[in-house]
């Protein structure tokens, strides 16, 4: 097991790599605990679970809402949870984030604790403190800053996968390369075969690399202000996509950061090598790097981001592999940028 460790302003938050499921109650205090899950992972994981207080929620970004917390809290209030009632979340993005959000709120935040089981969390949705839900089908627009005590990411918990949310957390993965770190870009370009058979050595690399990126980006900038806005690469364009056309988020992702880096290649910031190989390795992963679109829908929703300030929105490019800037660019470049790819 390898941690990494997130230092916030409330809290130091252990990111235990590789643990096993199976010792999650060595690490919360298992009388005072609920644990927060979705009826998929109860029924493949439930025998395992620690004898806590169990809360199922549905999945799917339809119920990332404020309706589903207020379920939770009338839940916790049923129960009679009090503050030291600590929070599990053990699922995938959606349900890391909703228990994230309900822990950071219920009797203004209880202790937090989270099992990503997807690789997409793993890499990405269940580390570094930002949780919150959608709200008026905007993603993301109610939430808050607060790190967990411990993050658990057990990589045979990935096995249960379908082949689509796999692929989907391996975008996540390309973008912390691309973004910040060439030599795991180049890695998973001779290793992607590996990392579809989730190979154990391969996949532990690969979420130990992006966990010590993310890590190293939100104990400098944890609320955003900076340096984290880099996270957002193939972003911007992805939650527009996501929420047009329904795709998963990784999917989306991976064309945003199709469309971004032709729009660096545009300004003569990317090498067009850099945008193929790019382009190269989404494909490898099975992710898509086109999709068929509402024009009208997706720039709506581009109007929504919560990175626009008046007619511009903080946005990232590259100027190479592994290395990415944030700059403000107009809605009008961003509309035009949609038929780059």
């Amino acid at each position: 097991m390898t941690p990494v460790t997130i230092q916030g302003r409330e809290g130091t938050s252990t990111i235990l790599i590789g643990e096993n499921f199976d010792r999650l109650a060595a690490h919360i205090p298992v009388a005072e605990s609920v644990l927060v899950t979705d009826p998929n992972l109860w029924q493949h994981y439930g025998e395992r679970f620690p004898p806590c207080e169990v809360i199922r929620i549905d999945t799917g970004e339809t119920n990332k809402t404020l309706k589903t917390v207020v379920a939770i809290f009338e839940r916790l209030v049923a129960i009679e949870a009090q503050r030291s009632t600590f929070i599990v979340g053990i699922g995938g993005g959606i349900v890391c984030d909703i228990a994230g959000f309900v822990a950071a709120t219920y009797l203004r935040g209880v202790g937090c604790g989270l099992v990503p089981t997807s690789l997409l969390a793993q890499v990405d949705a269940g580390v570094g403190g930002k949780n919150g839900v959608n709200f008026g089908g905007y993603k993301n627009m109610v939430g808050t800053f607060r790190q967990p005590a411990f993050v658990l990411c057990d990589p045979d918990m990935l096995r249960s996968l379908p082949e689509r949310e796999l692929a989907s957390g391996f975008a996540e993965i390309v973008k912390h390369g691309a973004i910040a770190d060439a030599a795991l870009f180049a890695y998973l370009e001779t290793h992607w075969q590996a990392a579809l058979a989730l190979a154990p050595e391969v996949i532990t690399h690969l979420v130990a690399r992006c966990v010590a990126i993310k890590a190293a980006v939100v104990n400098q900038d944890e609320h955003e202000q900076g340096e984290r806005r880099k996270l957002n690469f193939g972003h911007t364009f992805g939650h527009a996509l996501e929420k047009a056309t329904g795709a998963l988020h990784g999917e989306a992702v991976s064309v945003g950061m199709l469309i971004a880096a032709a729009l660096s290649v545009n300004r003569g910031l990317l090498p067009q090598a850099a945008y193929q190989r790019l382009r190269a390795l989404l494909t490898h992963l099975r992710l898509p790097v086109r999709m068929d679109f509402d024009r009208k829908a997706v720039l709506e929703a581009l109007g929504k981001d919560k990175k626009r300030t008046g007619d511009t929105v903080r946005f990232v490019l590259l100027t190479d592999i592994g290395r990415s800037v944030v700059t403000e660019i107009a809605l009008a470049e961003l509309a035009a940028a949609l038929a780059l790819v």
